[in-house]
């Protein structure tokens, strides 16, 4: 600038690097440009000048939730004039996204935690149907539960084919403790509400408390997130989805995705979760040492129900109608009802195990029924199996059904009938169900009906010999001479 005050306009600009016309300027207004800059106003006039404080804004404080496309159909409604098309529809979304930004509700904020190890395990029920698992070709409807240690990652999880009930949660729940080897200061799970969605009031008060007397149990403290805030179980929502994503993973190597039984997909789902918990040895190490010891013995993980055995040879547990051996007619018994299966008790004599079955919700009956409770009482009344209710629950096989559908299709009822029932008898009398059933193919196979008569001369012989006697050691009676002397 002092250039300036010796030298003409363009000299005083040459010796200061820049051009006479911008000398010229800055003689014009010497101010830095940061000073001398103009605000930036509109260029057009705001089409919602008239209509944002008055209309708008009101309707935005009593409800921020409301969308910008529905203030713009108001407006169109009350004033279709001045509004007839969309022309101000991004104009108004965002001078809703801005006032939102300054004025709307405060958010929610995620507050990222740090694992102590053997603090907290976490435990959630997933959907399962979307890997697509069979078994023996039909579709399986079912869940998994998942235990995860929010430390090491350590996890257990197990097929559920019921809904997320307290059985579910307390027999599986305690499968990983003990399959882990010690208990951690607090268990976290979702709200339960779905344990409870079918109950009333006092019965989802009673599933509570026996919660929370399984947690006392294992002297676990019980904690739950807040209803609808899934990211509070983060530690196993996510792992959710990693579990699933490597069992289908592991179902595409596998090139198959039907099982024989389902003992055979719980068997995958171990061996694959054994395998990802062989990673996290060094973290599952620090965190065994801070867990605490299990009690002495497991507690209850069922709920029984007590029902009497009727004259049709059975019982009802939740609608689903279950065979009992005859001689048990007229008796009360215990049932315990697990996820999977049930188990009848008389006193404390177990009498009967079957797999559990769920009602149907358009009110038909389900029969569960296994044919050798009602074997000896078919076989004095052959005609009885005709008609009976729980006919096709009675055949232990596919290959029995296909028996008698041949047989009621070619015979008079009364003689396919005795032929069916003598069938039974047979696979019964001598404990051959998986043999003969592979004779009753080979017999439909070949164009021919399946007689017993016929059919046990080829079956292998059952083993009746006794068991050889077991070698006995004579004492040599000196000994006993020994023994005087000693004590004289």
């Amino acid at each position: 600038m002092t250039d300036r005050l010796q030298y003409s306009q363009r000299t005083a600009a040459a010796r200061a690097g820049f051009s006479e016309r911008t000398a010229r300027r800055i003689d014009a207004d010497p101010r830095p440009p940061s000073q001398r800059k103009s605000a930036r106003g509109r260029t057009v006039p705001d089409p919602l000048e008239a209509v944002w404080e008055p209309v708008l804004l009101p309707i935005l404080e009593r409800d921020p939730a409301v969308q910008a496309v529905t203030l713009l159909r108001h407006l169109q409604m009350t004033d279709p004039d001045t509004f007839p098309d969309d022309r101000v529809r991004r104009t108004l979304e965002r001078r809703v996204r801005d006032w939102r930004a300054l004025h709307g509700p405060e958010c929610d904020v995620i507050f990222r935690q740090t694992p102590e190890p053997g603090r907290m395990a976490l435990s959630d029920f997933t959907d399962a149907s979307e890997l697509g698992v069979t078994v023996a070709g039909q579709p399986l409807q079912h869940r998994l539960f998942h235990f995860v240690l929010a430390y090491s990652g350590w996890e257990h999880a197990a097929v559920v084919l019921g809904g997320e009930s307290f059985t579910a949660l307390a027999e599986n729940l305690q499968n990983a403790l003990w399959t882990l080897g010690g208990v951690t200061h607090e268990h976290r799970t979702d709200s339960l509400s779905a344990a409870y969605r079918n109950l009333d009031a006092d019965a989802a008060a009673d599933v509570t408390k026996r919660y929370e007397a399984f947690c006392a149990h294992y002297g676990m403290i019980a904690s739950r997130n807040n209803p609808g805030e899934a990211h509070e179980n983060g530690a196993v929502e996510a792992h959710n989805n990693h579990l699933k994503t490597a069992l289908d993973q592991a179902l595409i190597l596998r090139g198959s995705r039907d099982f024989t039984e389902i003992a055979a997909w719980r068997r995958f789902v171990d061996e694959l979760v054994a395998r990802r918990n062989r990673r996290r040895e060094a973290a599952v190490r620090t965190e065994m040492a801070e867990l605490r010891p299990l009690p002495a013995r497991r507690t209850t993980d069922f709920t029984e129900v007590v029902a009497r055995v009727t004259k049709t040879g059975g019982f009802l547990v939740h609608s689903v109608f279950y065979s009992a051996p005859s001689q048990l007619i007229g008796k009360r018994l215990r049932v315990h009802v697990y996820d999977d299966r049930i188990e009848a008790f008389l006193g404390a004599t177990h009498v009967a195990t079957h797999p559990r079955r769920r009602g149907r919700s358009d009110g038909v009956r389900v029969h569960c029924v296994n044919y050798r409770h009602v074997i000896h009482a078919l076989r004095r009344k052959p005609q009885a199996l005709a008609g009976s209710v729980y006919r096709e629950g009675l055949f232990p096989r596919s290959e029995y059904a296909e028996a008698w559908a041949a047989l009621s299709a070619a015979l008079p009822r009364k003689d396919a009938c005795r032929r069916m029932v003598d069938l039974l008898w047979l696979a019964h009398d001598e404990g051959c169900e998986a043999g003969l059933a592979a004779l009753i193919a080979e017999t439909l196979a070949q164009g021919n009906l399946p007689e017993a008569r016929t059919l046990k001369q080829r079956l292998v012989p059952r083993r009746r010999a006794l068991p050889e006697d077991p070698p006995v050691q004579l004492t040599d009676l000196a000994s006993f001479d020994a023994l005087l002397e000693g004590r004289a």
